[in-house]
């Protein structure tokens, strides 16, 4: 069957075009397809500019953190939507020309020029900059500030999924003697919600603490995926302020949306997400040499007997089986990628203790409730949710993502939501969904007796282990070949001198561990290897023995008749591959590394013996 799994893996980029599923589905998809925008509302007045005990104001902390942003969605999602707007200046520029409201960048795709411009406002010298540039005013409305973001929103041409504002400031009471101007902006504030845009406090440190509760309760809102009750500290440091904003910038698509049907009459609606998705390097673009345009490639077939051109109903797809070639017709190889509708079908629940480390066979994903397909799945996830954590089960489901994937038995693991002591959230509450191997996915492997080692040997090695131990996290290792692609391409992208040197930080630290450890690797070895013991000698000795010996035939696990046997049946496929090539070595075949490749010269081999 390994034809046919490669056969749906190739068809998963077209998956996603056929995703448009009927009912609800379909309905609810609209709000999601399009691109996410991202508005930065900055406070230009003069407390945002008053430098704290270490020296970085508040409005160059707010500058890295945009900055980082752009950088970040540039090598992420280009295709985002981002604009800077500042309000509290002397000067204004918007489409409305609202009074103290300066409009940076319009909201466009992020780019190299926008970085340098906001570079600019770095530093000491980037404050002189911004002062004689757009000046000071505390005279702003914040309300016509959001009315001007939304201005910018209603401007783009293009479908916007997501619309955000984030809101810098350091101000907890902006119009504190002005009630119209603070009715106004709760006015905003409120137009805002009911049109979809979320708007973001990240609120800044200031003297005697920034008091909420005074203005901005009733301004913000937030996403009905995040909690009214949990709102973060004000943010003194750049890591706590990135920490912040990272958590609210992130892309939240859904990988799909389905029911999990509890029986046939009761079913709550769902979004998959991925919690942990591996970074790749971007495919490179091909241009054409003269213009530098963009260039597409186009696929046609061709008989290779008449070099006519073959149209897509003249071919046909064809599987081998048992030496006979199956032909199936589009239709056919459509319908049996089909096994039922799509959606998490629960089989019933089991003891958390039965979930075992070996059966991973690939990464989880994650389920939160979609209250806007079916009302009420928010309610009755939250009871699933706190029932499974309390008897500490699991739900296991059968799970069938898309119309054309296979089903798959999966395990529901409970998470409770977590948060840090600036009461950001760290993980988010929901189910995990594990992946759990089919019997054909099981191998026994045949390991070779090992030496058992004597228990001062072990007690040792547990020393060692002891002093090595550190707290593993993922966010704290980044992968070297990216970060320094991505170095490279920023260099050349903003014109610097030369690209900034990445920190391999999965390089061991050998000064470091050998002084944890003093003498105890001394120790093991003593205890391990006899005091004659010589590495290097015993190898040379080995690769003199290696070279006076013939070589050896392959030991075959298994016997011609067996091959045989399994070459009538057309079950090559249940053997390993390194069984397969030490078949093919005995029987002096060139049958390449690849498994379908090895076992049709095989066959070609016993049909014709």
């Amino acid at each position: 069957m390994s034809e046919w799994v490669s056969y749906y893996r190739s068809e998963a980029p077209e998956e996603d075009d056929e995703q448009q599923e009927e009912g609800a589905e379909a309905v609810a998809d609209y709000r999601f397809s399009g691109r996410d925008s991202l508005i930065f509302l900055v406070d230009g007045g003069k407390a945002m500019f008053e430098s704290g005990g270490d020296g970085v104001t508040p409005f160059d902390m707010t500058i890295q953190c945009i900055r980082s942003v752009y950088t970040s969605k540039i090598i992420s999602s280009d295709r985002d939507l981002l604009s800077v707007v500042f309000y509290g200046t002397e000067k204004n520029k918007n489409s409305a020309d609202f009074k103290h409201i300066y409009v940076l960048q319009e909201l466009d795709n992020p780019g190299a020029k926008r970085v340098l411009e906001l570079d600019q406002y770095r530093g000491d010298e980037g404050q002189v900059l911004f002062r004689e540039t757009f000046g000071h005013n505390a005279d702003y409305s914040l309300g016509e500030a959001l009315w001007a973001c939304s201005n910018l929103f209603s401007d783009v041409r293009v479908r916007l999924s997501h619309k955000r504002i984030m809101l810098f400031t350091n101000e907890d009471d902006p119009h504190a003697n002005d009630s119209a101007k603070a009715k106004l902006a709760r006015t905003r504030a409120g137009d805002l919600r009911d049109t979809g845009i979320i708007l973001d406090l990240m609120h800044l440190k200031k003297p005697g603490g920034f008091d909420i509760s005074l203005f901005y309760r009733d301004i913000i809102n937030i996403a009905e995926d995040e909690d009214l009750g949990i709102q973060p500290e004000e943010s003194g440091k750049l890591e706590h302020l990135m920490k912040k904003v990272r958590a609210k910038e992130a892309n939240k698509r859904a990988l799909v949306r389905l029911n999990l049907y509890l029986n046939k009459d009761l079913s709550l609606s769902v979004g998959v997400y991925n919690l942990i998705q591996k970074a790749y390097k971007p495919y490179p673009v091909k241009l054409y040499r003269e213009t530098n345009e963009p260039v597409k490639t186009k696929t046609r077939m061709f008989n290779g007997k008449t070099g006519s051109l073959l149209l897509p109903s003249d071919t046909k797809m064809a599987q081998t089986y048992g030496n006979r070639q199956i032909v199936l017709e589009k239709e056919e190889t459509e319908e049996l990628k089909r096994f039922d509708s799509p959606g998490l079908f629960l089989i019933g629940f089991k003891p958390l203790s039965m979930l075992k480390q070996h059966h991973h066979i690939k990464p989880s994903q994650f389920i939160y409730p979609e209250e806007s397909l079916v009302s009420g799945s928010t309610m009755l996830f939250n009871a699933l949710l706190m029932k499974c954590l309390e008897r500490e089960v699991m739900a296991l489901c059968r799970y069938i993502a898309r119309r054309n994937t296979p089903p798959r038995f999966v395990a529901l693991v409970p998470q409770e939501e977590e948060v840090d002591e600036q009461k950001v959230q760290v993980a988010p509450p929901g189910f995990h969904i594990i992946f759990l191997p089919y019997a054909d996915d099981k191998r026994n492997v045949d390991f070779t007796e090992k030496v058992p080692a004597t228990r001062e040997q072990v007690d040792k090695m547990k020393e060692i282990i002891q002093k090595l131990r550190f707290k593993y996290r993922t966010d704290s290792f980044e992968n070297p070949v990216l970060q320094q692609h991505f170095r490279n391409l920023e260099a050349l992208a903003l014109g610097m001198m030369e690209p900034e040197q990445a920190e391999d930080l999965t390089m061991p630290k050998a000064e470091e561990m050998n002084r944890r450890l003093g003498n105890l690797v001394e120790e093991f070895k003593q205890l391990v290897y006899p005091p004659d013991y010589n590495p290097d000698g015993n190898s040379l000795k080995r690769k003199q023995a290696s070279d006076s010996r013939t070589e050896k035939r392959p030991k075959v696990e298994v016997s011609k008749d067996e091959l045989w046997s399994h070459v009538q049946k057309g079950t090559l496929g249940k053997l390993t591959v390194p069984v397969l090539k030490d078949a093919c070595r005995l029987y002096g075949l060139k049958g390449g590394g690849k498994k379908q490749e090895l076992m049709d010269a095989l066959t070609e081999y016993f049909n014709e013996h």
